[in-house]
């Protein structure tokens, strides 16, 4: 059985999951990337893409995901389209990556953006990564270099960051300076160890 050892790594957009993850390979914890996996089975089904949204999305044999995603947040059916290719084939890849990391007996991440929204993966341990929406708009407006309103968009597509935070199990604050996020991932990784521990 798959997902024994998981732990779901989730936030909102632009709340520093990647930062989280990557403290924790320094302590040590193997990551499983959905996004990665998610950009490989896009760029697989290419044909698939252009057959459902148009030859303009494809580039080179590649998924121009800039443009895909223009498409995706403005247009719900589209992403609905979407998410019915894509998300069967990502949890097949992701549970079939989860029996390894099981078999080695110790807790892994498994970065998963869309946790809540998706309801797919029965994972009963989830680290929430939080920062205040109006923080989080901030920094997804510089980050992609977008406009208030695109940005509010994608914001809006997602469950909103207060209710993620109620239903974490961990909680990792990033609404300050990296040094407190550093503090705030050993805290939660000392309590994953822990409560592991206790099984």
């Amino acid at each position: 059985m798959s997902f024994k050892y998981a732990i779901a790594l989730t936030g909102g957009i632009a709340t520093g999951k990647s930062t989280v993850a990557n403290i924790f390979i320094s302590f040590g914890f193997n990551i499983i990337d959905a996004d990665k996996i998610s950009h490989m089975i896009l760029d697989k089904n290419y044909l698939k893409i252009a057959k459902l949204f148009g030859d303009r999305y494809i580039i080179d044999n590649r998924v121009d995901r800039k443009l895909l995603g223009g498409l995706i947040f403005s247009d719900r059916e589209a992403k609905e389209a979407l998410e019915e290719l894509l998300h069967p084939r990502i949890y097949d890849e992701i549970s079939r990556i989860s029996i390894e990391q099981d078999n080695l007996k110790r807790p892994y991440l498994i970065d998963i953006p869309l946790f809540f929204e998706t309801n797919r993966y029965p994972i009963k341990r989830v680290i929430v990564v939080y920062t205040p929406k109006k923080i989080e708009l901030k920094r997804l407006i510089k980050r992609d270099s977008i406009s208030l309103e695109d940005a509010k968009k994608r914001l809006n597509a997602q469950l909103d960051i207060e209710d993620k935070r109620l239903k974490a199990s961990y909680l990792i604050d990033n609404s300050r300076d990296l040094k407190s996020l550093q503090y705030e991932c050993d805290k939660v990784k000392r309590q994953i160890l822990l409560d592991f521990k206790r099984g």
